[in-house]
């Protein structure tokens, strides 16, 4: 009997895409899923491992979907695995599939070859891909592009991050700059510019989606131990809804 698994399988979750609002929120990295397609639906790793941040970013499909509701955006998350591969990567870069992550070795991804690579992009990555691009190009002008994402507060081996956010940005500050001016106003903040990352990473999602087409953009980092509830996620969207909202009337489009 024939699988159709792959032909019902969707690799994005699309929330009110006829919301008015000014924004797109994306969240590349929501789920730590494996499809069943994939390895079996299972890359070798225990399950302590699959919830840890290097399968997904913690918390951050919560905050996507409550910030989404709040802005009357639309939003678009991941249903699979940045392990299985991660969206927020150009197609060439060599981090698109990991082998080795934060000390863990992936065993579903170490005998990668070509036509599986080809099989996760066509299956995951470009169907995601296509349906934020979809979206992007149905919002007015001056929308902005939000991505959404969490980090460890600690790597292996390394110092603790002391941020609770961070913006990233590349060459186009013109909505990072006015968001970075007024998170700098809370005054039980520690923010970070391009921390724990740089945002300028060709071929990632804001790449592709915003900077490419000229889009307002900025790229949200939360400190993941704070909104690893489902209260941290509300919490942290109600405090960020009405920032963003002041940031964009101080944006010069």
């Amino acid at each position: 009997m024939k699988d159709d698994t792959a032909l019902t399988f969707a690799a994005s979750e699309t929330l009110g895409a006829d919301r008015p609002g000014p924004w797109l929120v994306t969240c590349d990295h929501a789920s730590n899923a494996v499809p069943p397609m994939i390895a079996g639906g299972d890359l070798g790793l225990p399950e302590t491992d699959m919830n840890r941040h290097i399968a997904f970013d913690i918390g951050a499909a919560g905050v996507t979907r409550h910030l989404a509701a709040l802005l009357e955006a639309p939003a678009v998350l991941s249903t699979f695995s940045r392990l299985v591969i991660d969206p927020n990567r150009g197609e060439d870069d060599p981090t698109l599939l990991m082998q080795l992550y934060d000390g863990t070795v992936i065993p579903g991804n170490r005998m990668m070859d070509a036509a599986e690579r080809d099989r996760r992009l066509n299956l995951c990555y470009r169907p995601y891909h296509q349906a934020v691009a979809g979206l992007a190009a149905a919002r007015p002008p001056g929308s902005v592009y939000l991505a959404i994402h969490s980090f460890t507060p600690r790597l292996n081996g390394r110092t603790p991050r002391p941020w609770q956010v961070g913006i990233l940005f590349a060459e186009d500050t013109r909505f990072s700059a006015p968001l970075l001016d007024r998170l700098a106003r809370e005054p039980d903040l520690c923010v970070g510019a391009n921390e724990p990352y740089s945002g300028a990473l060709l071929g990632d999602s804001v790449d592709r989606h915003a900077l490419r087409h000229n889009r307002l953009n900025a790229l949200i980092e939360l400190r993941h131990d704070l909104i690893d509830t489902e209260s941290g996620q509300r919490e942290w969207a109600q405090r960020l809804a009405p920032i963003l909202e002041d940031a964009l009337r101080n944006t010069q489009i």
